[in-house]
């Protein structure tokens, strides 16, 4: 069944990589002085702060708790979408 510990090691991943993404992202404006895209940071800020509230919300909403991951994620993935549609 999903929701076993696979399920939550594959969301932890997920949401390191967010931080992971951010991190680059900013190191990479840094170091190149590039100016990004319109919008651009702005979404990834956003799914960063995203995950922020799924976390600390996790314990509050345990009842609710894979109501709570699973819209978030969803939002989550609507902005990474939302930015690849901005690049075209």
């Amino acid at each position: 069944m999903l929701r076993q510990r696979a399920l939550w090691v594959a969301i932890a991943i997920v949401q390191v990589l967010v931080f992971a993404q951010v991190a680059v992202g900013v190191a990479y404006k840094n170091v190149e002085d590039v100016a990004p895209q319109e919008l651009h940071e702005l979404y990834g800020f956003s799914a960063l702060f995203a995950v922020a509230i799924l976390y600390g919300y996790r314990s509050q909403l345990r009842e609710k708790q894979w109501l709570l991951y699973g819209l978030g994620s969803l939002f989550i993935m609507g902005l990474g979408i939302r930015e690849l549609f901005l690049r075209l």
